[in-house]
């Protein structure tokens, strides 16, 4: 009986890990529960030199702009002081977050909703004392910003972005002169957006980005 119950979990855990690497391997529902976080293979993610943190901002037919995050209602803040929705730095599940948020608020009619994502350098985050310590300069943050997500006032997904790190990335490919060369030498290839099945024809995607994510908070 003990050896049964032995090869039945080596079985299972073998199963479990093996659907986490193929999920990962294809891209397969790698977000869609927080326990996928515990099978899919991530062991090398690696930090960046960069913190970040999401801001959902509402458009209304005015042309006024309100906070959709956080929620009149409080804020969850599962570890430490930061709010639940940096967490999601996919972008996954915010828009979500805003759709409950704009269903269960008083406010002007929604054009669109957008989920803008600011950049900064971890240097920043010392306090004065190391900074001095640290550093001649004086203390100046700068922020990027950059619009990862614009949806539909029924939180269709009508535009998205990579992060920012991603972008930057990817900038910093396309302005490679050999890879430019060798990309002149290649085939063209057929690329397919996987985010393209979450948009309705209903709508077309807008690249207009708000001025501000500083906006009056939704009554």
């Amino acid at each position: 009986m003990k050896r049964f119950l032995s090869c039945l979990f080596i079985a299972a855990y073998s199963g479990v890990i093996l659907f986490g690497v193929a999920c990962h391997t294809f891209n397969y529902a790698t977000a869609s529960h927080t326990a996928m976080y515990f099978i899919v293979w991530d062991m090398f993610c690696g930090w960046t030199a960069y913190d970040s943190r999401l801001h959902v901002v509402a458009q209304g037919e005015s042309g006024e702009y309100y906070e959709a995050a956080p929620a009149p209602w409080g804020v969850v803040r599962p570890f430490g002081s930061m709010a639940r929705r940096h967490y999601d730095v996919g972008a996954v599940h915010v828009p979500t977050m805003a759709m409950n948020v704009l269903r269960h608020t008083r406010h002007e009619p929604i054009t669109r909703a957008f989920v803008v994502e600011e950049c900064w350098a971890k240097k920043y985050n010392l306090p004065e004392e190391l900074w001095n310590q640290q550093f001649d300069e004086p203390k100046d943050a700068v922020s990027y910003y950059q619009v990862r997500r614009v949806m539909s006032p029924e939180g269709h997904l009508l535009q998205t972005a990579p992060p920012w790190m991603s972008r930057q990335l990817s900038i910093a490919l396309a302005d490679n002169p050999r890879i430019k060369a060798a990309a002149g030498r290649s085939r063209p290839f057929y690329t397919f957006d996987v985010g393209a099945r979450n948009r309705t024809p209903d709508y077309a995607p807008n690249k207009t980005s708000p001025q501000s994510v500083g906006a009056p908070l939704a009554e």
